[in-house]
């Protein structure tokens, strides 16, 4: 990193997600060998994969700051909740989940917006009525990889005048660092990022195919672990 210039990915998974055998370890040595500054662990559901990551840094990768972070299941949709310090509970109305997160001094964004494979928020209206309430849009999510779900989400992004970020929103170490946001100043606190997102530069890489199809894998290696859709089915 030269300077104050930092790069950050906003959305990666560990083996604490259902559909992710990426160990907190792997992930922190592949995203300090690829030049990340900062990544957010968001696993489904839970934050105990970003609280070792973040562990694990501290010694074998000091240069990488882990943000201990979420996705969270809503009632209606996937929300981002980052710099957490406890699990935030599925299956609440956005607005409450919104409000936990505010609680813990945490930030929000809105992941794959328009992503109808995934649990994206399901409708304009929900989406309009979560944007005054958040702090960043996915515009560019690498695993989007038909239809125009980045485009459309770099316009309501611009329509509600909220920052855009690139993640790689990985679930495989082969992910980590295919897109992020590059910076200025520290984005290691919740004030921080803030700051820093007023002005960023997207590096826009994409997933692979082959990439995408490790995770009916992982899901089912998880299956047998015992690790399944557990959390996430109570969530529905």
């Amino acid at each position: 990193m030269a300077g104050s210039r930092a790069f950050i990915d906003l959305h990666v998974h560990t083996s604490a997600s259902f559909d992710s055998i990426a160990s907190p370890e792997s992930v922190v040595r592949a995203a300090a060998s690829r030049g990340l500054t900062h990544i957010a662990i968001t696993d489904h559901d839970r934050i105990d994969g970003a609280v070792a990551a973040r562990e694990i840094a501290r010694t074998a990768a000091p240069e990488l700051t882990v943000i201990v972070g979420q996705e969270v299941r809503t009632r209606d949709g996937d929300l981002i909740g980052a710099f957490l310090d406890r699990d935030v509970p599925s299956g609440l109305p956005p607005a409450e989940t919104i409000a936990d997160i505010r609680a813990q001094g945490g930030l929000v964004g809105i992941p794959h917006p328009f992503d109808r494979f995934r649990g994206s928020l399901r409708t304009d209206e929900l989406l309009a009525a979560v944007a005054p309430l958040v702090d960043w849009v996915e515009t560019h999510n690498a695993r989007i990889m038909v239809g125009r779900g980045n485009e459309q989400a770099v316009g309501f992004a611009r329509a509600h005048a909220l920052p855009g970020v690139a993640v790689s929103d990985a679930h495989s170490t082969m992910e980590i660092g295919v897109a992020y946001t590059a910076v200025d100043g520290d984005p290691s606190t919740a004030a921080g990022l803030l700051v820093a997102l007023r002005n960023s530069e997207l590096v826009t890489g994409r997933a692979t195919f082959f990439v995408r199809a490790v995770t009916p894998i992982a899901k089912l290696i998880q299956r047998v672990r015992g690790k399944g859709r557990d959390r996430r089915e109570t969530a529905r």
